[in-house]
């Protein structure tokens, strides 16, 4: 963790970050791993992931858990009531200089504050306003259930992920991490950079809108070609894919392990190393449509090696020869060489703790303005001070705005 140059890409970017819970604040770190000032707007008593946790054994603050510390990095807080017409006009006076404000407020909340993309849009014309909602906003095309509240579950079951995904034929399941919240956050990341890199060229900013079931289903784009190709209706996979063999899961005396050794160029390596190099020119198996027909003999026969052997015998006589990996838990993320190597595990300090905590790192890597993390989560309402006076309020207005319960 350092604060130290190179600057990230996307030093000089100011974002005005009216997002909680996960998917617009992991869409906000994005931007601020690559160097963008993100002004995280929290309402007075915190955005709610504050209290999540999980809480370290030895935090004797608990300002925040891990929830709130791992996406939150990079960002300064602002506390301010919205519910107040001095709080909204601070929030205004806040995007007037900014080059996006991002929020993923249920849709009209915004609007009913008086912080439309439309009032936004008149005092900076270059501002790119985007949101985050379960089904999108009217603007760019009103669903039928516009007005829904939504979750990452939500998002996974009707943007087709869940379809596809467990154990059996008859078995949908929710995908492990929340990525009903985080695929739209990336999505909309992308949004934004091309909307600010528009506006920088033309001098006019745009609506940027992120569907978290339209992105899930821009995820599942595979599922839409099975179907309109060739009439499927794809259900889960397991842990094999339905197009390609060998290609998915396999047992390992001490666990799993995953090998995709589909290609004509892999095939008949993983055959040899197998010891069944006669595979490699049988018939059934000649090509990928045909190993893909005959699955079941491949997965037996590959099997019934990787059984009778553990994840790392299997890695050190698979891997490099084919794709391959073992299935790893946390534990066997942080033992690795390589996520240290590529600083993806990364120690950022927490108030109330006297050591630092591991944090994953940033993915995106640039030779000239790498991105990082460089300061941990803030404490709410910790940059107050310094946004007020920088919107040339003094002191004592800033005294009696906290009196007031306008900022905190």
């Amino acid at each position: 963790m350092s604060a130290e140059a190179p600057l990230g890409a996307l030093d000089g970017v100011r974002i005005v970050d009216l997002t909680q819970m996960l998917a617009g604040p992991y869409c906000t770190m994005l931007l601020a791993d690559q160097g963008a000032e993100i002004i995280k707007v929290e309402p007075l008593d915190g955005d709610h992931t504050r209290i999540i946790g999980p809480y370290h054994a030895d935090d004797q603050l608990k300002a925040f858990g891990g929830y709130f510390a791992s996406v939150n990095r990079n960002k300064h807080s602002i506390a301010i009531d919205l519910k107040q017409p001095q709080g909204r006009d601070l929030v205004m006076k806040l995007c007037e200089n900014a080059d996006a404000v991002v929020e993923n407020y249920r849709g009209g909340v915004m609007d009913r504050l008086g912080l439309s993309y439309e009032a936004l849009h008149e005092r900076n014309p270059k501002l790119v306003y985007a949101t985050i909602r379960g089904f999108g906003d009217q603007r760019t095309g009103k669903s039928p259930y516009a007005d829904w509240p939504a979750y990452d579950v939500i998002s996974q079951a009707m943007g087709g992920i869940m379809a596809i995904t467990g154990p059996d034929k008859d078995t949908p399941m929710k995908v492990g991490p929340g990525v009903g919240d985080l695929v739209p956050a990336i999505t909309c990341a992308f949004g934004i950079v091309s909307a600010i890199f528009r506006a920088h060229k033309t001098g006019k900013g745009q609506f940027v809108d992120v569907g978290m079931v339209d992105a899930i289903l821009a995820l599942c784009e595979r599922v839409m070609h099975q179907h309109s190709y060739v009439g499927s209706l794809p259900v889960p996979e397991g842990n094999h894919h339905p197009l390609l063999c060998p290609f998915g899961m396999f047992p390992a005396k001490d666990g799993f392990v995953t090998i995709a050794a589909h290609a004509d160029q892999h095939f008949p390596i993983l055959c040899r190393l197998i010891g069944k190099p006669e595979m490699a020119a049988d018939p059934r198996f000649v090509d990928v449509q045909s190993r893909r027909a005959n699955q079941d003999a491949i997965i037996g026969a590959v099997s019934a090696f990787t059984c009778q052997r553990t994840k790392q015998e299997l890695l050190k006589h698979l891997g490099g020869q084919v794709p391959f990996s073992p299935v790893y838990n946390v534990r066997d993320i942080v033992a690795d060489p390589h996520f240290a190597a590529r600083e993806m595990l990364v120690s950022v300090p927490h108030p109330g703790l006297d050591r630092e905590v591991l944090l994953a790192g940033v993915a995106v890597k640039m030779t000239e303005t790498p991105g990082r993390v460089r300061h941990r989560a803030p404490l709410l309402g910790e940059h107050t001070d310094r946004y007020l006076t920088e919107l040339g309020l003094g002191g004592a207005e800033i005294a009696q705005l906290r009196a007031e319960k306008i900022v905190a």
